[in-house]
């Protein structure tokens, strides 16, 4: 009988220490003891200028602040931003190369893109939701309307007449335009671009009249006085642009058309440099400097956890996918 008892107690005891280890190690291998040893890579997918590019580069920064190492940001756009984003998702999963995802890369392209080469879920690990970023509807000052009343009825006036420009065919400000203007009834031509930067370059040299995009790109302009700004896409007006008013205000009611911004790296990646990229970046994101960066350039601040900004992500490719079948978006 004592035989078996302390047969029994040796096997509990096996079974404990198998466990204990199994922890142990899936511990120590979900948390390296050193990270990051090395510059890290962010892969901005649109070319430099842009909000995701803005966004980046102060991430970027807090991040080199914080830990010492360099983060490198990397401009690599085409495709709406699928050609970068397929970089990142096939990259070794060591937390060295991370992903500024947005918007359309992680929610819209998979409706998109029938042959898109990355999968958005299955192929990244969320890291940190970074910032929400109110679109801002912007003319060029030759434009006849100082309100957005005043410009739905200029554009049902001459309907096809107006030019709008976007970052490209399935870019967020061309998805923010055509949810605008079947919510208007408006017709305007689209001319896509390779980025939001030279949208912004020519509809301030009047080669087009509207543009629909993420406020950090066109607030100098809109500071300086060489674009106008009608109206703002969130349901709450922004800090950095008090008197201007929303679209559901300027008499559209529950309308909003957001982009949204955040890190992913690739599946795989341990969980504890997950973990550790999100504390920090979320440290950034509560600190009162880069709050008030992200303030003045018309940014929303969204520091959370990675389940949430996983949970953002799924959601919002269910949202898109019959605005952009509506709307008969096509990639470039």
């Amino acid at each position: 009988m004592k035989k078996i008892a302390t047969r029994a107690h040796s096997v509990c005891a096996t079974i404990a220490f198998g466990t204990f280890f199994a922890l142990w190690s899936s511990s120590v291998q979900a948390q390296p003891a050193a990270y990051p040893t090395k510059p890290i890579r962010l892969v901005v997918p649109f070319t430099p200028g842009g909000s995701t590019d803005i966004l980046a580069r102060a991430i970027g920064q807090e991040l080199t602040k914080a830990w010492g190492q360099s983060v490198v940001v990397d401009n690599v756009p085409g495709a709406g931003g699928a050609i970068g984003a397929e970089k990142v998702a096939k990259a070794p999963a060591d937390g060295y190369t991370l992903l500024m995802g947005h918007i359309g890369t992680l929610a819209v392209n998979p409706s998109l893109y029938p042959k898109l080469p990355y999968n958005p879920v299955k192929d990244f690990a969320p890291v940190a939701w970074v910032a929400r970023v109110p679109n801002v509807l912007v003319v060029h000052p030759s434009v006849q309307a100082r309100t957005l009343k005043e410009f739905v009825t200029l554009a049902k006036a001459k309907p096809g007449q107006l030019n709008y420009g976007s970052g490209g065919n399935g870019s967020a400000a061309n998805l923010a335009t055509e949810y605008f203007k079947l919510q208007t009834g408006t017709s305007m031509l689209h001319i896509p671009y390779r980025g939001t930067a030279p949208a912004v370059t020519d509809l301030m040299g009047g080669q087009i009249q509207v543009l629909f995009t993420g406020a950090p790109a066109v607030m100098a302009q809109l500071k300086n006085g060489q674009l106008r700004a009608l109206a703002v896409s969130s349901p709450q007006r922004l800090g950095a642009l008090p008197d201007l008013p929303t679209v559901a205000e300027s008499g559209y009611p529950g309308f909003e058309a957001d982009q949204w911004y955040g890190v992913v790296a690739p599946a795989g990646t341990p969980q504890g440099i997950i973990e550790r990229l999100n504390r920090q970046i979320n440290e950034a994101l509560k600190s009162p400097e880069l709050a008030k960066r992200l303030d003045a350039e018309g940014a929303v601040a969204m520091p959370g956890t990675p389940e949430v900004f996983g949970r953002l992500i799924v959601t919002e490719i269910a949202r898109w996918k019959p605005v952009i079948g509506s709307g008969r978006v096509k990639a470039d």
